[in-house]
């Protein structure tokens, strides 16, 4: 892949896709509307800050409810998002083939079951968990929807608003426990935060002309030869470390998970070292591949290892009751 692509005003649509709409069935539209196996992820998110916020006793049915509630949020932002970016997403070759694009569902009909999905997102995890997750869920959608996407044609800083909202569902698992946002949790809320960075800029780097053709101002597009796109990568798969570090130093996680964790992103970062020395597709892809990699690791490793540890707890494995229960209040709300 070139290094000179064309610049985002100059982006010219793609080949129609021929019959393409009629070869979608109801199972894939739907799949593609919601973005089904990215927000699988959102969900496992939501997950882990559930384990990481209870104790040895899991109540199953909230932690259902609490999935669910996320899922259908996740679902109801992905479908706005396509709504506003489907011409943009029709200039792409990795998304000229979604259903808004090829006519394959009116956006109408998208745009009223994402209004109809978050809401009832909302409504599910406001009355059947409490009101503080119900609030994050919404707050999401309207980042996501209201700032992020008409922020991607604007400024590269749209990374780090996205990065936001994939930082928020941890926390929604945790305030589905708690009731409350404790300091652990914004420990939590960090990893998710900074870890997207790295990962996303790796696969824009192997998509930099695409962003280009769909008039999208990532970073990439910009930094024609790569320098300040893998710097960035480096420097923030190395702030991971003291990240997963300060989740045992804060009472999130045990000694074992800290030392999984450290090693774990060393050679995140070395993979970061490789695509900041040679700044091309296939170090793009390592890195992109790792990160994917990366995070069901350590965060499973968290969850296997969750509770605070002190030098004791360390030798004889019987860790003290939570940390963050003796800091300073923090924000509550009662549903």
């Amino acid at each position: 892949m070139s290094h000179t692509e064309a610049p985002i005003t100059q982006a010219t649509p793609s080949a129609p896709i021929p019959h393409a709409a009629r070869e979608l069935s109801w199972v894939r539209i739907t799949t593609e509307l919601t973005k089904a196996r990215l927000n699988a992820l959102v969900v496992l998110t939501t997950a882990v800050g559930f384990f990481l916020a209870s104790d040895s006793r899991i109540d199953w049915w909230r932690l259902a409810i609490a999935m669910l509630g996320t899922a259908l949020a996740a679902a109801s932002a992905a479908m706005l998002n396509q709504v506003f970016e489907r011409r943009r997403d029709g200039l792409m070759l990795r998304t000229r083939g979604r259903p808004l694009p090829i006519g394959a569902v009116r956006p109408g009909i998208v745009f009223g079951m994402g209004c109809a999905l978050g809401y009832a997102g909302f409504a599910l995890l406001s009355m059947q968990i409490n009101m503080l997750t119900g609030l994050l869920a919404a707050a999401n959608i309207l980042i996501y929807v209201l700032l992020y996407t008409p922020l991607k044609p604007r400024t590269t800083m749209n990374t780090i608003v996205g990065a936001v909202c994939g930082a928020i569902p941890p926390v929604m698992g945790w305030t589905a426990v708690t009731g409350r946002i404790d300091p652990a949790a914004w420990v939590l809320a960090g990893i998710l935060f900074v870890w997207q960075i790295p990962h996303f800029l790796a696969l824009a780097w192997k998509y930099r002309e695409d962003y280009a053709r769909g008039g999208h101002a990532m970073l990439p597009v910009y930094d024609k030869d790569g320098r300040i796109t893998s710097q960035v990568a480096l420097l923030t798969t190395l702030l991971l470390v003291p990240l997963v570090l300060s989740a045992t130093v804060s009472g999130l996680t045990g000694w074992w998970s800290a030392l999984f964790g450290f090693f774990a992103t060393l050679l995140f970062a070395a993979l970061a070292v490789q695509f900041a020395r040679y700044k091309d597709d296939r170090t793009a892809r390592t890195l992109f591949l790792a990160s994917i990699a990366w995070l069901p690791l350590v965060l499973l490793a968290m969850v296997l290892d969750r509770g605070p540890v002190s030098a004791s707890a360390f030798l004889t494995g019987r860790p003290h009751d939570r940390i963050w229960e003796s800091q300073a209040p923090s924000l509550e709300v009662t549903p």
